[in-house]
């Protein structure tokens, strides 16, 4: 059994079965199976990720069983296979076929001659596999070109236009650079860029960020450089929210969405670990994940505080020079991290979004002192969830005013998918 397949299989059977996060499943699995070439594992786990639906629509076109009814270990196991046929030019077809059948006589017993048997026909027929029409429903034809849930591509088309919601769609396909904010607290980015050479990473220096790099190697997300804390795995996308609060030395600063922390701390960071940053999240165990951050980094000035967003913390009101207001949202931004998101269904949770982020934001607000600032941001491209709230904010709150707003899209920017709209209270 190869163990590299082996564990893309256990990482894909989690996140189809059990709705786990791809990377960190991504993690778990790597270290569990020690598989002899990790980037082999990631290229095919995220791989089958990206392109979900393309695969289902091939292999619907093989199988009489409907995809919704066929076993996840099997289905897993076709995906797998088939997206080493289409996209890995260095796997031969014969092998890919071969694997697969190893893995459904350990995962899919009794299945291992049906995939034997539609991996061969598609080998036999693939010439004659094809989109429908783009022209009979562009939706369609986009959602299965590249494999997103039909919901987000209307929404980017009725957003954004056919052209942009293309270019949209196909960058979030591409395979992010691993990208790290350098702790300036203990070492500058020439410094660190210089050590992590001469351990044999290739390093670049950020495109948008003084304290960015991007880094290419093994063992990133370990090691001692890591455990030392010298550095955080973080997009520049993540950095944009916290460079344009431009937290200074000496100031009060308010986080109130905070878990797991990397803003939190790249705030504390820029402040030179001088003076407070008070960072919320409404869960005891996400709190702790900023705290065992905090601590690897050598940052001492974040409290953490259990929290619902949502409602204003009487304590806090007037006190901040600066808010961060980073809200839940719908994650569109960063697909190519987390491309699970592409399969998101829209339901009742998804529906009140908007809600909860006007209510955080209206309290979020209440803590800003004349003369404060605070900015707005999510991970997502949605102008419901963006353009829609701060501007409706700005109706209601004449006391503040628009300083800053920008959409980074990874078609346009190279990052993951951040908004961010800056805010400035006016003195009374």
């Amino acid at each position: 059994m190869d163990t590299n397949r082996k564990t893309a299989f256990y990482i894909l059977r989690d996140v189809e079965k059990k709705k786990a996060y791809s990377n960190i499943s991504t993690n778990i699995h790597i270290t569990r199976q020690n598989p002899p070439s990790p980037a082999f594992v990631r290229e095919l786990a995220f791989g089958v990720l990206r392109r979900k639906i393309y695969l289902d629509h091939v292999i619907g076109l093989f199988v009489r069983t409907p995809i919704a009814k066929m076993g996840a270990e099997e289905l897993t196991i076709l995906r797998m296979g088939l997206y080493q046929i289409l996209c890995m030019n260095s796997v031969p077809e014969y092998a890919a076929v071969n694997e697969s059948v190893f893995l459904a006589r350990m995962f899919a017993r009794g299945r291992d001659g049906f995939v034997n048997g539609v991996l061969r026909q598609y080998l036999r027929d693939k010439e004659h596999v094809d989109l429908p029409p783009r022209e009979d429903d562009p939706v369609r034809y986009l959602s299965l070109r590249y494999s997103y849930e039909p919901w987000i591509v209307k929404l980017w088309i009725d957003e954004y236009g056919e052209s942009k919601a293309e270019r949209l769609l196909a960058a979030g396909d591409d395979v992010p650079p691993l990208t790290i904010r350098v702790n300036t607290l203990k070492t500058d980015r020439g410094n660190l860029k210089k050590r992590m050479i001469e351990r044999g990473f290739n390093v670049y220096d950020g495109r948008m960020f003084k304290n960015a790099l991007l880094v290419e190697g093994a063992e990133v997300i370990a090691g001692r450089f890591y455990n030392s804390g010298l550095y955080s795995i973080q997009d520049e996308g993540a950095m944009a929210p916290v460079f344009a609060l431009d937290p200074k030395p000496g100031e009060t600063v308010v986080d109130v969405c905070a878990a797991p922390g990397g803003k939190t701390t790249a705030m504390a960071e820029l402040m030179k670990n001088n003076g407070e940053i008070y960072a919320m999240d409404i869960y005891k165990r996400r709190a702790r994940i900023i705290n065992a951050q905090a601590k690897r980094l050598g940052i001492g000035i974040i409290n953490t505080m259990i929290w619902d967003a949502s409602n204003v913390r009487k304590d806090l009101i007037d006190r901040a020079d600066k808010v961060l207001c980073d809200v839940p949202c719908s994650g569109l931004g960063t697909v190519r991290h987390k491309p699970e998101i592409k399969y998101k269904q829209w339901d009742s949770e998804l529906e009140a979004l908007p809600v909860k982020q006007r209510d955080i934001l209206a309290a979020s607000s209440r803590y800003v002192k004349p003369g404060g600032v605070i900015v707005y941001c999510t991970c997502t491209i949605s102008k419901k969830e963006n353009e829609a709230i701060t501007g409706d904010f700005l109706k209601k709150n004449s006391d503040f005013i628009k300083l800053e707003q920008k959409q980074l899209t990874t078609a346009d920017d190279g990052t993951d998918g951040f908004y961010i709209c800056k805010m400035l209270r006016r003195e009374k």
